[in-house]
């Protein structure tokens, strides 16, 4: 066996090397793509249950909060008000594409600096704004989700990919804490909490400029000794050469790979395709986004006042976050499986409790919901965000970033990132005309939904932990009772 190479789960190959001081640099800078993100997700939902802002932009929305009775459900049912939250999601889809062609082109590094600087145009944009219009197409500018996997060792990759969800979390408790505290500042609170997005933009761009590009882009751009240097950087070890001929050898098949997204239509590319999509609908349609843009909403219509709600989703925040932890701990421990079946159970429970409480004592025009009632509904919504934080919301980003082979790694990603964020946004603008419609029947509505995943992931997905990614075709599908039916057209399929 070659000095450089040890063996992982069998006959797995793990490439020697530290997991060094460097790696943990390069992930946390480019994990605040994922603060952006998480801080959007949670400054919106704050924001849209101020009234300052509703007066300012939604005069006919807070006139109706002001009447509650009329329908509890149905307070903040507005197309233009939930376009608010949704329309950054508009701009991804397309980008996600765009974004794509820009990393295989010129890397990683400018990817990050183009996103932290559009994030920036769109703060300026919302933070100003002086009518919704110009809200909007500041919100069109906000966010572009990054990946990590190609510098993290495969022992680690699980844990590594998940610090990109958990500064998702940690944005959104920043967020859901900056709104708290907003709320009481008159009359521009809500522009304070859309300009302090800035930050995290800054500390992504400001980060790009240090940290280097991933061995894989060098080399996939020719820059094939600048590409050692950086793996024997980022390892730790001058003995790389069995990982350095591994990636070479991998970006030698991918170029013979003239088209990757027509090879994505290829039969031996339809496993981690389909895998890729429907991890991201079934992300979606767990309801969390429904949650996390909306908690303060959400409070406010099971009885809560301006100031509990808002302190209610700082509760979930913390929950979200810490859970997330959980996750990094367990995944590439217990697998990924495990924690995905084991949050189908947790999150059909506190989806169906909620709904059924709701569905008896919350009508639509008078509300039985006592105080207790509506704490237990808060603990029924921390116990499926702490469900979704350690399995769906970090592994929904990390199986499709590990299981695509690298000549269609890239594209293949902007396939999921895409899909995510088209049903990210179908969910952010239908919501509240949905619970205004749906009522309770909306928690019934994503307890179908995750009874459909839970189906899913014991039938259909492989285990991938502790399998290298070049190793992902022989080692998971075509050792995996379904999928392997699609692998026999592979080795024709290598020049498209």
């Amino acid at each position: 066996m070659a000095p450089g190479v040890v063996v992982a789960n069998g006959d797995v190959p793990e490439f020697a090397g530290k997991t060094t001081m460097y790696v943990y640099v390069c992930v946390v800078i480019a994990a605040f793509g994922g603060l952006m993100f998480g801080y959007d997700i949670g400054i919106s939902g704050g924001v849209t249950a101020m009234d300052d802002f509703l007066k300012k932009f939604f005069p006919a929305v807070y006139e109706k909060k002001q009447h509650v009775h009329e329908n509890n459900y149905c307070k903040y049912d507005n197309q233009y008000l939930q376009l608010f939250t949704s329309s950054l999601y508009i701009a991804a889809l397309v980008s996600t594409f765009a974004a794509s062609k820009v990393c295989s082109k010129y890397g990683r590094k400018p990817t990050m600096q183009i996103a932290s600087f559009f994030f920036l145009i769109g703060v300026v944009l919302t933070a100003a704004g002086v009518n919704i219009e110009m809200v909007i197409i500041g919100r069109i500018f906000l966010g572009l989700p990054l990946f990590l996997s190609e510098i993290a060792p495969t022992k680690l990759r699980g844990a590594l990919n998940i610090s990109f969800q958990l500064f998702i979390t940690a944005g959104i408790l920043v967020a859901n804490i900056v709104n708290f505290f907003t709320d009481k500042v008159h009359p521009y609170g809500w522009r304070i909490s859309l300009g302090l997005a800035a930050v995290p933009a800054l500390m992504l761009g400001i980060g790009s400029l240090i940290i280097c590009e991933t061995p894989t882009s060098l080399i996939e751009r020719n820059q094939v000794e600048k590409g050692r240097q950086t793996l024997k950087k980022i390892r730790g070890v001058d003995n790389v050469d069995d990982e350095f001929d591994s990636i070479v050898n991998a970006c030698e098949m991918a170029k013979l790979v003239k088209h990757p997204f027509r090879k994505l239509m290829k039969p031996a590319s339809r496993p981690p395709l389909v895998l890729a999509i429907v991890m991201q609908i079934f992300q979606q349609f767990t309801g969390i986004n429904a949650v996390m843009f909306y908690a303060p909403v959400l409070f406010q219509t099971v009885g809560f006042g301006s100031d509990v709600a808002l302190l209610s989703a700082v509760i979930t925040g913390i929950i979200n976050v810490v859970s997330t932890f959980v996750s990094i701990y367990l995944v590439d421990k217990a697998g990924r499986k495990i924690l995905l079946l084991e949050a189908c159970v947790q999150m059909l429970i506190a989806q169906l409790v909620t709904g059924g409480l709701l569905m008896k004592e919350l009508k639509a025009t008078e509300s039985d919901l006592s105080h207790g009632e509506a704490v237990f509904v808060v603990i029924m919504v921390c116990l499926f965000v702490s469900g979704f934080a350690w399995s769906w919301g970090p592994l929904g980003w990390l199986i499709p970033s590990e299981t695509f082979p690298l000549e269609t790694r890239t594209a293949g990603f902007a396939f999921a990132v895409s899909s995510n964020m088209l049903f990210t946004f179908l969910i952010a603008q239908a919501f509240l005309s949905m619970l205004c419609h749906m009522q309770a029947g909306i928690f019934f509505f994503f307890a179908a939904w995750i009874v459909v995943m839970g189906l899913f992931t014991w039938f259909l997905l492989p285990e991938t932990k502790g399998v290298p990614v070049d190793c992902m075709v022989e080692k998971v599908w075509k050792q995996h009772w379904f999928w392997k039916r699609f692998m026999n057209d592979e080795d024709e399929d290598k020049g498209v």
